[in-house]
């Protein structure tokens, strides 16, 4: 491994090593060519939205490891655009450079009960859960337990591999229907609003936070995201001091994002975390001094970080495949709004549910920001 002290500084120039090469990555690239970096991607995939923009795009299986080896021998840092990459992979790429943030971090975040016992036996709040593994789990928890959300227990996103379940017959079922994988096995929140919190820390534990965003899904997947959050500041106080405790508790050098139930007593219940940049922050680029990608290439790389402040309210709409369902979409009609922006990932092939890209708007309140990004992507498909 490449000799790097903690206070070092990766300087403008260096090579950047992205495992993964999603949208994430492609943002990511975005800011670090902007900033004189060179950026090398390694991911099973060809022309990809990371790969468009990198200096070099590397296809090779993530279980390869000694095409990992290669990879990160020739780069300065590593980091990551997802964090389902393997563990073997994480541990391959340390052998040759820096690897931020550290594998153990993406080994509590990358299975539902690992991080959901971390998070508890941390003393972070999260809501009540129960490791499902076998029949006998079933039998002791289930009939007992309540309206539950059953969960795979490792690599899922987006709503993927959840089943709401409301008996031990049907808690049964949805294991069996998931393979009879490991589970999680979570109670229903009644939330007022999902909330989440884009933070930042750097080698030497210096902390950044953004404004708290409001999240509205559709089908597990974010829809509309505005920020600041409405429900004062109390609130916004309460969820960047747990996430700060859990950046400090991981000892985490990067960018995560704390998720949050925010139930109608006002407590903040820890929904998931996710140590990389995240959906709900892309309205940073447009809105805000530094956007969640330049601070994770200021992390990763110990530059000091920048401001996080807000220059106006914000609001961000998914723009997912199925707009293309009747052909190409309008995006003439979209731009045609003054306050739009929109970005897109320059991903092969639309899909029903596939994340094609995203629009931002900002505005004089959060809440106006929000009907002008849904009212231009009504414009999409008219």
């Amino acid at each position: 491994m490449k000799p790097v002290r903690p206070d070092s500084v990766i300087l403008p120039g260096s090579i950047i090593g992205v495992l993964g090469s999603g949208q994430l990555g492609r943002m990511f690239a975005i800011a670090a060519r902007r900033m004189g970096y060179r950026v090398h991607t390694y991911s099973p995939d060809r022309d990809s939205p990371t790969g468009q923009i990198a200096d070099v795009e590397i296809d090779a299986p993530y279980e390869d490891l000694d095409r990992v080896r290669q990879f990160a021998a020739a780069v300065d840092v590593v980091t990551f655009e997802f964090e389902n990459v393997p563990a073997a992979t994480a541990a391959a790429a340390a052998e040759h450079a820096l690897v931020r943030p550290a594998g153990n971090v993406l080994h509590v975040t990358q299975h539902r009960l690992r991080e959901k016992s971390w998070l508890r036996d941390n003393g972070f709040p999260v809501t009540r859960f129960e490791p499902i593994r076998g029949e006998q789990d079933i039998a002791r928890v289930a009939p007992h337990f309540g309206p539950a959300i059953l969960k795979t227990a490792g690599f899922g996103y987006d709503g993927k591999g959840q089943y709401r379940v409301n008996s031990a017959a049907e808690t049964k079922s949805a294991w069996e229907a998931m393979g009879r994988q490991e589970a999680v096995l979570e109670a229903i929140v009644d939330f007022e609003a999902e909330l989440s919190v884009v933070a930042v820390r750097d080698p030497r534990g210096v902390c950044v936070f953004y404004e708290p965003s409001c999240n509205h899904h559709v089908g597990g997947i974010l829809d509309v995201c505005y920020a600041p959050q409405p429900f004062g500041a109390d609130v916004a106080k309460a969820a960047r001091e747990i996430a700060r405790g859990i950046l400090e508790a991981l000892d985490l050098t990067g960018v995560m994002c704390v998720e949050f139930f925010l139930t109608r007593n006002r407590q903040l219940l820890v929904n998931e975390l996710a140590p990389r940049p995240h959906n709900s922050g892309h309205l940073t680029i447009d809105a805000c001094v530094t956007s969640q990608f330049e601070q994770q290439l200021r992390s990763v790389c110990g530059l000091p970080l920048g401001s996080a402040e807000m220059f106006r309210p914000a609001a961000m709409a998914n723009l997912l495949g199925d707009l293309w369902a009747g052909g190409e979409p309008d995006w003439a009609a979209a731009c045609s709004v003054p306050e739009v922006k929109l970005h897109l990932y320059g991903k092969l092939a639309p899909r029903a549910g596939r994340k094609m890209g995203h629009i931002t708007a900002t505005a004089h309140t959060a809440a106006e920001a929000g009907q002008v990004v849904r009212a231009a992507r009504a414009r999409l498909t008219r």
